[in-house]
């Protein structure tokens, strides 16, 4: 054993440590009895309900089987919502990651004296309820809306574009509803972030392109993995805005659970689609956190 680990030991063992475990516990107890019950409880009772079976009428048939796990699998529509979900999700996290990344990068980069107003502007639409920006793009997007009025009025086109009560109006919707997220996720990684590394490949003789490609994009890769999964989470997981901008045809597996447990009132289904979500979530953190470890080599 070298003298660092001997001391190191040493320090860990010591009275004073130990005596400081029983404060650390119980200053962790409240988080920690939240968090089961807020979490662990319903997530146990939401496990619990998939075991069951669904009845006529709403019925909730208690037992514990898997059978409404093989209901759900077998079931092509569950298929189809899902990969409509996934699909959704990686198109607004595409989208949202590239047009969030020049405002981050300018927000982080920027001498202004205004910086800070700045950064409050990009994430003051967090202040604003989803549900009223949901609707806001409603009337921005529909047929008799102002975008199609804009460009009616200037003679681009004949006949309303299609932007609402569809796939490409949820999208649009999601996309500027998640930014400032992004730009939020994006920014506190770009800060860490030197420029030194950039003020040398210049000296060296690379262009501005070359400098961000090969210097900038790379060191700013944590910051956007970061951010593209914060935004694929909330959109696997968003209700509000498919449901109301899509018009009840964008069928993912938020707006599957909803109809399942509101009107069929299938509540071991809907709790089987949960479990399906949640897969969905864990999987996605386990290539997270491969990625960020496949950065940091």
């Amino acid at each position: 054993m070298t003298a660092t680990s001997s001391i190191v030991s040493s320090a860990t063992s010591s009275p004073a440590t130990r005596s400081r475990r029983p404060i650390a516990l119980g200053l962790l107890l409240p988080g920690l009895i939240g968090l089961g019950i807020t979490f662990v409880l319903p997530l146990l009772w939401l496990v619990r309900m998939s075991l069951n079976k669904g009845g006529a009428a709403g019925a909730i048939i208690e037992t514990i089987s898997l059978s409404t796990y093989t209901t759900a699998l077998t079931d092509s529509f569950t298929w189809q919502v899902t990969l409509n979900t996934l699909k959704l999700a990686v198109l607004v996290t595409v989208v949202t990651v590239v047009v969030s990344y020049p405002v981050a990068l300018f927000l982080t980069r920027t001498p202004s004296r205004f910086r800070g107003v700045l950064i409050a502007l990009a994430i003051a639409p967090l202040l604003i309820s989803q549900v009223v920006r949901t609707y806001g793009w409603l009337i921005l997007l529909g047929d008799g809306g102002v975008v199609n009025g804009i460009l009616t009025e200037f003679g681009l086109i004949q006949t309303p574009l299609k932007l609402a009560n569809n796939y490409t109006g949820a999208v649009i919707a999601l996309v500027e509803i998640l930014m400032p997220y992004a730009i939020l996720a994006m920014i506190s990684g770009f800060g860490r972030i030197s420029t030194d590394l950039e003020q040398a490949a210049g000296s060296l003789g690379a262009n501005g392109l070359q400098v961000f490609w090969r210097v900038t994009l790379p060191l700013s890769m944590p910051g956007v993995l970061t951010a593209a999964l914060l935004v694929f989470v909330l959109t696997i997981s968003s209700f509000i805005t498919p449901s109301l901008v899509g018009g009840g045809r964008v069928f993912v597996l938020a707006t599957e659970i909803y109809t399942q447990a509101k009107f069929t009132l299938n509540w071991p289904l809907a709790a089987a689609l949960s479990m399906l979500l949640l897969a969905l979530f864990s999987l996605l953190i386990a290539v997270y956190l491969r990625a960020v470890r496949r950065l940091e080599r």
